[in-house]
């Protein structure tokens, strides 16, 4: 058993998949946040909304990777769930410092959720001393859910 766990601490061999290859093995904790949203909430407030509700929360390439799928609300509750737990691992919840627009979730390679920070909450991020936001991403047919690290890099 103790085998197996160091197995797990050494460094992984070249060319083996790194799910996170800019982020050294070491990292700090610095922030988590975390959010759970009813997926019916968001499709109540886009039926009453429309588009003035996407545009205002998401960012164009949200809105087009969720309304393309079959069932776009699960996608966008997710999302706006995970916009809320990155706003909370800063502690600062959206508003003047993180705004709707201040995260995006996209896919990497492996179709992993990803998240791009615009300006200003890089620059937050820098000052705080992170490095990296790692998101994971859920969904029922009934509930969405994330859960956002901030990380310092060593």
């Amino acid at each position: 058993m103790d085998s197996d766990i160091n197995a797990l601490r050494e460094r992984p061999q070249p060319g083996a998949h790194v799910p996170f290859p800019d982020m050294p093995a070491g990292g700090v904790l610095i922030g988590l946040g975390a959010d759970v949203i009813d997926i019916d909430r968001v499709r109540a407030v886009h039926e009453r909304q429309g588009g003035r509700f996407l545009e205002r929360v998401y960012t164009p390439g949200e809105i087009s990777y969720c309304m393309g799928m079959g069932d776009p609300y699960k996608h966008l509750a997710a999302r706006f769930a995970a916009k809320e737990a990155v706003s909370k691992a800063f502690t600062t919840g959206i508003g003047a410092e993180i705004g709707w627009h201040s995260v995006s979730v996209y896919h990497g390679s492996r179709q992993e959720p990803l998240v791009q920070l615009d300006e200003k909450a890089r620059e937050l991020l820098a000052r705080i001393g992170g490095t990296h936001v790692l998101i994971t991403l859920s969904h029922t047919d009934t509930v969405a859910m994330a859960v956002a690290v901030l990380i310092r890099a060593p």
